[in-house]
């Protein structure tokens, strides 16, 4: 196994402290602001492979997940209020990231982008519709 980088180390140190300081509810700003100060600029999530590519200061980082289903699939029609019911539910603690995930691919998100500079985060179908979301700054 090759050695880690030292864009892994820092991405892993990174989410490792942030995970342990954020609180259930309301915890994506801390995340996001552990993120961005440890030189994170953009975070790509491509659903329903649940993959995400970090871009940081030090390289990019692709982390795998769980994918969300497997087979053949229709991909959901875009449903930005079922969007943000899913990050209602999410940032409000009623849901575990998984659950968050599944949540916003059943709304049509097939994509969503975080951009720890402007602190947004826009979430995107598959015929170019988007949800555009704000975080607020925190300090950690």
């Amino acid at each position: 196994m090759p050695p880690t980088s030292p864009a892994i180390a820092n991405l892993e140190a990174a989410q490792q402290h942030a995970f342990a300081i954020r609180s259930k509810a309301g915890g994506f700003p801390v995340l996001a602001e552990v993120l961005r100060q440890a030189g994170v600029q953009t975070n790509v999530w491509d659903l329903p492979a649940a993959q995400s590519i970090f871009l940081t200061r030090l390289g990019p980082v692709v982390q795998p997940g769980t994918p969300l289903l497997s087979g053949l699939a229709d991909i959901p029609a875009f449903d930005e209020s079922a969007v943000i019911r899913a990050i209602r539910a999410d940032q409000a603690g009623e849901s575990t990231f998984p659950l968050f995930l599944q949540a916003i691919w059943q709304a049509g998100v097939i994509h969503y982008e975080v951009d720890f500079t402007t602190r947004t985060v826009t979430y995107s179908g598959l015929h170019a519709e988007h949800y555009l979301e704000p975080y607020p700054a925190v300090t950690v």
